[in-house]
């Protein structure tokens, strides 16, 4: 097992998560909830199986997650499995859709885009969230209260941390809502920066670099919780929708009974081991292409481009 790090509105609509987990639940035997056609199957032996996950988390904590989930795998598929983390979430995005991984963890709106890019990459499995036992979590807008700011409309004139563009909810999500309440990031906000990960994002709004920042609701969670971001200087000042889990990605290309074996093993995974993001999870469910297609609603509805 390798480990590699560094390696250069109204909008979502909650029945489609739902339906997603019912009809997991009923075609668990399945393979991608439909069978993978073998005349358009490579059948390539693999000697070992790489995967890229994206860099939303960097805690200790995450890296032992990410050990255990790499020994696990190479247990259950009986090959050595290498983990590659990229700088930035577009690396992630480069290396699954150019074929150069055969596996990889995205957010729903980097799979999105990688999905534009490579038509045969499909969701296998998503983790189901604990708090909620859905495969879905949720994006929030956190503001230092020390800098004037008591609403979303206190916004403007101050400092703004997203976490990259290819993020789903420390960028989509709350850009979507900002923009749905007539600010504009780049008219309406001294500054913009691009932290690249979500506890990077919270460490910078602690540190004083920005005065709000756009993170995921596990990561606003486990910094109230460490003293980080402590409720009397720090306001959770919206929070999404429901969000489609971040999917496990693989290429239809990819040998039959390989694809089939992989999902079996991540279903029956231990629960702890399914959320590599840093949330609690019960485990995986399956999930399929459809379940993201609210992230692509958003995506045209904000006129980002799409990716090629």
């Amino acid at each position: 097992m390798v480990i590699l790090l560094g390696l250069t509105v109204a909008f979502l609509n909650t029945g489609c998560i739902g339906n997603s987990q019912s009809d997991s639940n009923k075609s668990s035997s399945n393979n991608l909830n439909s069978p993978v056609d073998p005349a358009e199957n490579s059948q390539q032996q693999l000697s070992s199986l790489s995967i890229v996950m994206i860099p939303s988390q960097n805690s200790e904590e995450q890296k032992e997650k990410r050990e255990l989930f790499a020994d696990y795998l190479e247990e259950k598929l009986g090959l050595p499995v290498n983990i590659q983390i990229p700088e930035n979430y577009d690396t992630a995005i480069d290396l699954i859709a150019e074929g150069k991984v055969q596996m990889a963890y995205l957010g729903p709106f980097s799979y999105v885009k990688a999905k534009q890019r490579n038509s045969k990459l499909e969701p296998i499995v998503a983790y189901i969230d604990r708090r909620t036992g859905r495969p879905s979590y949720t994006s929030t807008i956190v503001a230092n209260t020390e800098s004037g700011i008591k609403t979303i409309e206190d916004l403007k004139g101050k400092r703004f941390g997203f976490v990259n563009q290819s993020s789903t909810s420390g960028y989509l999500v709350p850009l979507s809502h900002l923009v749905s309440q007539n600010i504009d990031p780049e008219k309406d906000f001294t500054e913009v920066l691009y932290m690249g990960s979500h506890n990077k994002n919270a460490a910078a709004l602690e540190a004083g670099k920005i005065d709000a920042a756009g993170i995921n609701k596990p990561t606003y969670l486990n910094a109230q919780k460490s003293g980080q971001l402590s409720p009397e200087k720090y306001q959770l000042l919206w929070e999404s929708d429901p969000i489609p889990n971040a999917p496990i990605v693989i290429s239809r290309e990819l040998p039959a009974d390989f694809i089939s074996n992989l999902q079996k093993a991540l279903i029956n995974a231990p629960p702890d081991m399914a959320a590599l993001s840093g949330a609690k999870s019960d485990g995986y469910t399956l999930v399929q292409d459809r379940d993201y297609e609210p992230i692509r609603e958003l995506q045209r509805t904000l006129g980002l481009k799409t990716a090629e």
